[in-house]
């Protein structure tokens, strides 16, 4: 189990341990359509794609946003999670290695409550960032 991070023993500007994922393959996309339901073509069939003018199938978005959420929940557990939000800046396609990193940006207390601020983001194995988002996670 993640433990909780402690208010005062986080430091602006820390970053956080990175993830690094195995190449984004077929079968985890084949796999991603079933568990979300999103069966759309252009992340599983290659001829689909090319019809399209995609070179081949890409990853869904919702996939990449999930690779940052495994970073943010390995950082803090997921009942502390309080903001998660992502802009999607590339594609991430088939054979991309996904570094997930991120760092902490600022700390506040609001409503009671000690809040870490966090930026995050998913780059490939090019540095080309994928995804770039924020979180914000309640600490003790």
């Amino acid at each position: 189990m993640t433990s909780v991070p402690k208010f005062d023993q986080v430091k602006v500007g820390e970053e956080l341990k990175p993830l690094v994922l195995p190449p984004v393959s077929r079968h985890q996309l084949a796999l991603y359509c079933g568990g979300s339901g999103d069966h759309n073509p252009i992340h599983v069939d290659l001829d689909f794609a090319k019809k399209f003018g995609f070179k081949d199938v890409f990853a869904h978005g919702m996939l990449s946003m999930a690779f940052l959420g495994r970073l943010v929940t390995g950082y803090a557990p997921n009942n502390r999670v309080r903001k998660l939000g992502t802009r999607f800046t590339s594609i991430t396609w088939v054979g991309d290695v996904i570094t997930v990193s991120g760092k902490v940006t600022g700390k506040r207390e609001e409503n009671g409550e000690k809040l870490i601020d966090l930026e995050i983001k998913c780059t490939n194995q090019n540095g080309q960032d994928t995804l770039q988002g924020h979180a914000t996670v309640a600490a003790v």
